[in-house]
C-alpha cells in the first residue's frame, strides 16, 4: 500500500467512516468549497459559465488551451461516472499524487504539483468532504494531451501541518498548496511545473471565453508587481476582484473573488504576509 494510503486511512479511521468527525468534515468543506474552490473547475456549467443547478462537482468543463483539451471529471459519489467506487486511499492518491485507480496519470490543469504539499490531515478532510457529495450520473469525456504525462515524483509519504504560529509559512501553504495561486502566478518551467525561483512573476496565459490573459506579477516588485500596493488593495484584489486603481480584474481572477471573500480572516492575513515576503520579480 502506498505511504499516502496508510496515512489517510489512519486519519479517516480515527474520524470514523460511519460518522465522520464533524471538525474534520467542516475543515474539508471549507477547503473544498472556499480555499481550493474545487467547483470552479469541477462543477457543470451552462450558458455564461453559470453552474447548472443540481450538478455540483459533476464535471464537464472543458479547458481547451495550451495545446491540450482537458475535461474536468465528475467527482461526485456516483459509482459509474464519478468517484463513488473509489476507496478513500485512491481518492487521496488522485489529489496528491495525480494517479487514478487504473494507474493512469491526471494531467493539467489539475494542480498536482501544488497538491503534493497538502498536509495529511487536510487531505483526509477533503476526502471526508468528497464522500458527502451527492451522486450525479454524468459521464464526461477523457482529456486529450499532445504530450506524454509524467509523474510529479514518487508517492508522497507524509506531510505535516504548517507551523501554526508562523504567518508566512501558513500563508505559503494556503497560497501555494491549497488555493494553488502560484500555479498561475509563477514563471513556468514546463507544462504543469512552476519555477520555484520565479514565484510571483508573470505566469500562465489562461484562455477562455474572456480571451487570453496572462497571470499578473504579484511579487513585491514596486513597478512590475504589487510592492507599492497597500494591504487593503491586495485583499481587495483577492476578495473583490478589483485592482489597486479600482479596475475590475480580468477573469478568471475576478470570478474567483466571491468565493475567496468567504475565506477566514486569519487565512487572508497569512496569505498577505506570504505575498509580502516574495522577492521582487522583474519578469
Amino acid at each position: 500500500m502506498r505511504p499516502v494510503a496508510v496515512a489517510i486511512c489512519l486519519l479517516l479511521a480515527k474520524a470514523g467512516l460511519a460518522q465522520p468527525d464533524p471538525e474534520l468534515l467542516a475543515r474539508g468543506r471549507y477547503l473544498g468549497e472556499v480555499v481550493a474552490a474545487c467547483g470552479a473547475c469541477h462543477n457543470t456549467f451552462g450558458e455564461g459559465m453559470r453552474p447548472v443547478p443540481g450538478m455540483a462537482l459533476a464535471g464537464g468543463r472543458v479547458f481547451a488551451e495550451r495545446g491540450f483539451r482537458a475535461v474536468a471529471p465528475n467527482i461526485t459519489q456516483d459509482r459509474e461516472t464519478g468517484i463513488g467506487g473509489w476507496t478513500d486511499a485512491q481518492i487521496a492518491a488522485a489529489i496528491r499524487d495525480g494517479h487514478r485507480p487504473d494507474g493512469s496519470l491526471i494531467g493539467p490543469p489539475m494542480p498536482v504539483e501544488s497538491y503534493r504539499g497538502i498536509s495529511d490531515r487536510d487531505l483526509a478532510a477533503l476526502v471526508a468532504w468528497l464522500r458527502t457529495i451527492p451522486p450525479v450520473r454524468h459521464a464526461t469525456e477523457r482529456s486529450r494531451y499532445p504530450f506524454a504525462l509524467t509523474p510529479h515524483g514518487p508517492a508522497v509519504a507524509s506531510v505535516p501541518d504548517p507551523p501554526a504560529e508562523d504567518p508566512v509559512a501558513r500563508g505559503r501553504y494556503i497560497a501555494v498548496n491549497l488555493a494553488h495561486c502560484m500555479d498561475c502566478h509563477s514563471a513556468q518551467l514546463s507544462e504543469g511545473r512552476t519555477d520555484p525561483e520565479g514565484r510571483g512573476a508573470r505566469g500562465l496565459v489562461l484562455e477562455g471565453p474572456w480571451g487570453a490573459v496572462q497571470a499578473a506579477n504579484i511579487s513585491s516588485h514596486p513597478e512590475q508587481g504589487i510592492g507599492r500596493w497597500t494591504d487593503a488593495q491586495i485583499l481587495a484584489a483577492i476578495t473583490r476582484g478589483v485592482s489597486a486603481d479600482g479596475r475590475r480584474l480580468a477573469p478568471p481572477m475576478s470570478g474567483r473573488a466571491p468565493t475567496w471573500a468567504r475565506m477566514e480572516a486569519r487565512d487572508l492575513a497569512d496569505i498577505l504576509a506570504y505575498l509580502r515576503s516574495l522577492p521582487p520579480q522583474d519578469r
